[in-house]
């Protein structure tokens, strides 16, 4: 038995038949992801060290939750597997800067702003493409009220500020536009 299709028919399919079959084409390519990384084809592991804390003023907690917030990124927006050692892609580094400063003087010098800033030394290899390597610090802030205390906004400005260094080093790393 066939099935008789109308020439108007299949126009009328045509386009949506391109939207259906346009994500398996650039899916099966490996290079480019609908989340803006661009990955070598052959990588498939990525292994991010502990970022120990060198600042001078050592927050406990922030070691951990920068490294656990980068590699959540890394394994949310790209298909590489976690590995230990030494993966297709490799991070390392270090948290350099903890500090808090006033930003804005008010006119009787007193501080209006204050402002937390991290910085992160990182260390980025890739096996499969060496051009895209680095060795760079990124540093983000986040500026709150001088009549808060740093221990009433610090868990809200690392999270912050962490994700913004992530989202900083992702692009860095695998995001070429």
């Amino acid at each position: 038995m066939f099935i008789k299709i109308k020439v108007r028919e299949i126009k009328k399919l045509h386009p949506l038949l391109l939207l259906w079959v346009f994500p398996f084409i650039f899916a099966g390519c490996g290079v480019y992801s609908f989340t803006g990384a661009s990955i070598p084809p052959e990588s498939r592991t990525i292994s991010i060290d502990h970022f120990p804390n060198d600042a001078s003023l050592v927050q406990p907690t922030l070691s951990q939750r920068f490294t656990e917030a980068l590699q959540d990124k890394f394994l949310q927006r790209t298909n590489l597997q976690l590995v230990d050692g030494v993966g297709d892609l490799h991070f390392e580094g270090s948290i350099t800067d903890y500090r808090t400063q006033p930003t804005a003087i008010a006119g009787d010098d007193r501080a209006e702003l204050n402002r937390l800033t991290i910085s992160i030394r990182v260390r980025f290899y890739n096996e499969y493409d060496p051009d895209s390597e680095f060795e760079r610090t990124f540093s983000r802030y986040y500026d709150y009220a001088s009549s808060l205390s740093l221990s009433q906004v610090e868990d809200e400005a690392i999270d912050a500020i962490n994700e913004l260094l992530v989202e900083d080093i992702f692009n860095q790393a695998v995001v070429n536009w």
